[in-house]
């Protein structure tokens, strides 16, 4: 940001400035842009998205739960959100690799697990670092109260965002459709 804002005052003055300004300018914009965290009117439901971007999977483990993975491209909002009220009883990081998000072996990338003590019972939620993602940084850390589609962390520049809904819980979206943190609910009645 210093760096556009120093090359196109000094850019009237020297060619090379004007030069610099450009490539200076478009990367300090398209950060602005990429860390981005619009306001957002929270819908209601009992199972909101935790991510901006596109289901990639949702599959059934054996102990009952549903995953619902959600891609995260470089250019989605990469604020993650508190899919339901609760209490944050963990927080945990765990160190990995840093393959595509939307790869197999992405299982064994670097993530923050999160668990939450809600009205469903424990939820878990997994960020996950991309090929480009090497830092997710979380906002709250256990034991903190959260509302349902408060900012609760960041994954920096793409990744996968995995939801783990509890037995008897319906998944209301399909592969491909597009999220909205805060606003597209996961779950039906």
């Amino acid at each position: 940001m210093a760096t556009a804002a120093l090359t196109l005052a000094r850019a009237r003055r020297s060619r090379g400035a004007a030069v610099a300004a450009v490539p200076a300018t478009a990367l300090a914009a398209g950060m602005l842009w990429f860390f981005r965290d619009p306001e957002r009117e929270i819908a209601q439901g009992r199972v909101l998205s935790p991510a901006d971007g596109v289901v990639q999977s949702i599959m059934p483990w054996k102990d009952g739960r549903t995953r619902v993975a959600i891609f995260m491209s470089p250019l989605n909002v990469h604020v993650n959100r508190a899919p339901l009220a609760g209490t944050v009883t963990s927080v945990e990081h765990v160190p990995g690799g840093f393959v595509p998000a939307f790869n197999k072996e992405s299982e064994n990338n670097e993530r923050v697990v999160w668990h939450f003590d809600t009205e469903l019972g424990d939820i878990e939620m997994v960020q996950i670092a991309g090929a480009v993602a090497r830092r997710i940084v979380p906002y709250v850390e256990q034991g903190t109260k959260v509302e349902q589609g408060e900012r609760i962390g960041l994954i920096r520049f793409g990744s996968r965002v995995d939801l783990y809904l509890p037995e008897g819980v319906e998944v209301d979206v399909e592969v491909g459709r597009p999220t909205t943190a805060g606003v597209t609910r996961l779950d039906r009645d």
